[in-house]
């Protein structure tokens, strides 16, 4: 669904919040908290991609038993369930993760769905006294996460955000390496997604067949599909997902704010791109950049989809990387994501960090939950919360904006010099592409002032009408009934 037009949004808001109803799963049945030497009964909600690659290893945990499987499409619930190994205790199955959260023979669950399911399912989860493995981002806007937090505190629970990275064995030693002060100070962060993206194609409104639509949107509205396919796509509409920065994005960011020791929200973000060379159905740029204006260490956040040159499949690379972060110091760099390399100023390799790529964080997950002490836990709610929310202030300045020439976005990025340099990478990269940025101009949003603890914005630079009231519509959104989170989790 496009983004609501800024003078129709208020009328459209306020006749669905008045048709709003509270809805969620009662506290009624709360699984018992497993022993030392009993087995986390377990189930998984959302099974294509990722979830069928967790799955591929939870059933060779050891103390961990499937207990329950759950997607919304029968078909690739029933291919999964078809293939689970020979000898594993046959799991309940259902399409409706209510049925699958409400038992009491789970103890636990894992959220492996569209990023529009995440809060709700882990809302209800609380509710119903599961804890929770939930995949980043952790919310799909900045109103939802606060609510995560809230259910996980009220209701007890453990509450791990798939922010895999924080188990990074190599990435923990290349910034403890940064922290030691070898290489002076961290003067910025760049965290780059160079991701090739095809198109996802366009056609006439279509509704998919076989599942339940109506509970595949929940509480996003139910609106025809005009894109070729169901299944992942979804990350590329506002209405389900958020884009790559908040799809891989949310992952480099969270490294970049361990690197700058970052445990707040910025004074202010602002955010420039659009979508190049490719006409689909996706609403989400394709190239896109964001700034954190830390009073410390700035954030710079760089996301291209195309390749480096029409006709091949390879993508530009920064620091040997083409996705992940590059930390600049006073005296070189480092860069990485599974493991990192320090290089001095004159780019001689001085350091290298060979790494795991978080493999533990599942079971640092399972620990925890055996523990009870979410102190245990790699990736918190908390965390998972600030990291999800760079990513989401990041789209609202975006889906704020306005077209802008060149030397505008300029004069916006002039206290912050590297990402003036980033600007004008992208715009030879684009000219490859055969781009011409004053036919086919960025979108340039207004710094979004934020409140203290990061949940609110204060102001919007620059004079365009509604913006800050559409930028603050932009933090919650509206919920379809009856899949709403309430006010009071």
């Amino acid at each position: 669904m496009p983004s609501l037009p800024r003078r129709s949004f208020l009328r459209q808001s306020a006749l669905a919040a008045g048709a709003a109803l509270t809805a969620g799963l009662r506290p009624s049945v709360y699984a018992a908290a497993p022993g030392a030497n009993s087995a986390i009964r377990l189930g998984v909600i959302g099974l294509n991609g990722k979830g069928s690659a967790h799955l591929k290893n939870l059933v060779k945990m050891p103390g961990v038993r499937i207990a329950g499987l759950c997607d919304v499409d029968p078909q690739v619930l029933a291919r999964v369930a078809r293939n689970l190994p020979e000898g594993t205790p046959a799991p309940f199955q259902t399409t409706d993760a209510r049925e699958l959260i409400g038992r009491a023979d789970i103890d636990a669950v894992m959220i492996v769905t569209s990023n529009h399911w995440h809060a709700l399912l882990t809302v209800w989860a609380c509710q119903a006294g599961k804890d929770v493995y939930v995949e980043k981002p952790m919310s799909r806007t900045v109103w939802e996460g606060r609510k995560m937090i809230e259910a996980t505190t009220k209701y007890g629970r453990i509450v791990q955000v798939g922010t895999h990275y924080r188990s990074e064995t190599g990435l923990a030693q290349a910034i403890q390496y940064l922290h030691s002060g070898e290489l002076g100070k961290v003067q910025h962060i760049r965290a780059i997604v160079y991701n090739l993206r095809q198109s996802i194609g366009k056609r006439l409104p279509w509704y998919p067949e076989g599942i339940n639509y109506d509970l595949f949107c929940g509480p996003t509205p139910m609106a025809p599909l005009t894109r070729g396919k169901l299944h992942y796509d979804w990350h590329w509409s506002w209405d389900t997902g958020n884009g790559e920065l908040g799809n891989n994005g949310v992952h480099v960011l969270d490294i970049a704010l361990r690197i700058a020791r970052h445990n707040g929200p910025p004074r202010r973000i602002v955010s420039f791109g659009n979508r190049y060379a490719i006409q689909d159905a996706a609403e989400t740029p394709n190239t896109h950049v964001a700034v954190y204006d830390y009073a410390q260490i700035p954030l710079i956040f760089e996301h291209r989809a195309l390749p480096a040159k029409p006709g091949v499949n390879y993508l530009d690379q920064v620091g040997g990387l083409r996705t992940g972060v590059i930390a600049t110091c006073e005296g070189g760099t480092v860069a990485g994501l599974v493991g990192a390399t320090a290089f001095d100023k004159t780019g001689k390799q001085i350091r290298k960090f060979a790494g795991d790529g978080g493999a533990t964080h599942v079971q640092n997950f399972f620990d925890a939950v055996r523990s009870r002490r979410s102190k245990d836990l790699a990736a918190p709610v908390e965390t998972g919360h600030l990291s999800a929310s760079l990513c989401h202030f990041g789209n609202i300045s975006y889906r704020t904006g306005e077209a802008a020439p060149t030397a505008a976005i300029d004069a916006t990025l002039g206290d912050f010099p590297a990402a003036g340099a980033i600007h004008r990478e992208l715009q030879t990269h684009l000219q490859v592409h055969g781009i011409d940025l004053a036919r086919q101009p960025f979108r340039l949003g207004p710094w979004l002032s934020l409140d203290a603890i990061g949940d609110g914005i204060t102001a919007v630079s620059g004079q365009q009408e509604g913006a800050l009231e559409y930028a603050r519509f932009l933090l919650k959104e509206t919920q379809r009934a009856p899949y709403a989170i309430p006010e009071q989790v």
